[in-house]
């Protein structure tokens, strides 16, 4: 007789009101606290991006080590109408730097924010003890370990069963680590939402309480239907494993305000205050709603972000929610 299947958790939609998020910024910049830390996360962005843009390709490289699809060159330059070969190649520089970017930019976060809360991050060569985790929280009780991808859908069913299997296989010396009695498995997502994700983020969860109910040496306490987390025992070790997604996980690393702190430091490090832009038309159908100014008061005045760079305060919040209102 076949296994009933776990039920999927409901994903709740997440919202956003541009209204709460501008009192949040007031309120991180009117406390010494939150300013010191932000300011701190900047300086360590600025660094870790300057580092990392001068590493990446240059026009002037041959055409080899840009790895361009023949096809896909072909089928761009229909798309655009280009006629000749100078027209794409305004094009490649900038796809390749993007894509190069989107590999490394979140675990550059990831080794700026996680010892700025307190976490260390985790460096561990392939099919090791730790190859599953990015960060931990030493001296925790329980003992708090963290595997972190950039966004919502990065993983696919084989991975999945490999977090499952590495928490079967590792979460008992994980917690020996730390002398704890106790094990805090956290999947981490630095951006998105529970609603965006594919679910093969929560099928870890339902692979480790299938993985654990089969083995001798493991029981399942609490399961994961309909939930985004589940609990676990390996050679007698209690093991919590949840999967956090965008704002969950940076509440559960800093608290309320870490990621508007994150986010705030960001963009210090990376967009330069400017004046006040020309009027200026969107393609991105939703974008021009997104990014306005409409429910900024003319008194709104905050000195951790300057006026023109709220638009971008409103871009990448988008990025942590269902909708923004």
């Amino acid at each position: 007789m076949a296994k009933a299947k776990q039920p999927i958790p409901p994903a709740t939609s997440v919202v956003f009101r541009k209204a709460d998020l501008l009192q949040q910024l007031s309120f991180i910049d009117n406390n010494q606290q939150h300013r010191k830390r932000v300011l701190a996360l900047e300086t360590a962005f600025r660094r870790k991006i300057a580092t990392h843009i001068s590493s990446l390709l240059l026009a002037s490289e041959p055409l080899r080590k840009f790895n361009t699809s023949p096809f896909v060159l072909l089928i761009h330059a229909f798309s655009r109408g280009y006629n000749h070969v100078s027209q794409i190649e305004r094009d490649i520089l900038p796809a390749k730097q993007f894509s190069s970017m989107e590999t490394s930019a979140g675990r550059m976060v990831e080794e700026v924010a996680l010892p700025i809360y307190g976490w260390e991050c985790v460096a561990s060569s392939m099919h090791s003890t730790n190859s599953a985790l990015d960060g931990r929280l030493n001296g925790s009780n329980p003992y708090r370990v963290a595997t972190l991808k950039s966004g919502p859908r990065c993983l696919n069913d084989e991975m999945s069963e490999n977090f499952a299997d590495a928490v079967i296989s590792y979460a008992d010396q994980w917690a020996a680590e730390s002398n704890a009695q106790e094990l805090d498995f956290t999947y981490g997502v630095l951006y998105g939402t529970t609603r965006q994700s594919n679910k093969k983020d929560w099928h870890i969860l339902r692979k480790l309480c299938e993985k654990a109910s089969a083995l001798e040496q493991c029981r399942v306490i609490e399961t994961s239907a309909n939930k985004w987390c589940c609990k676990v025992a390996i050679n007698s070790i209690p093991i919590t494993a949840t999967v956090r997604v965008g704002r969950d996980w940076w509440q559960y690393l800093g608290g309320n305000t870490c990621l508007m702190e994150i986010m705030t430091a960001l963009i210090r490090a990376c967009i330069v205050p400017a004046g006040q832009e020309d009027a200026c038309h969107y393609t991105i159908q939703d974008l021009p709603s997104i990014v306005s100014m409409s429910q900024v008061e003319e008194a709104y005045n905050v000195s951790l972000l300057q006026r023109s760079q709220l638009p971008w305060f409103f871009l990448i919040a988008a990025h942590f929610c269902d909708q923004l209102d």
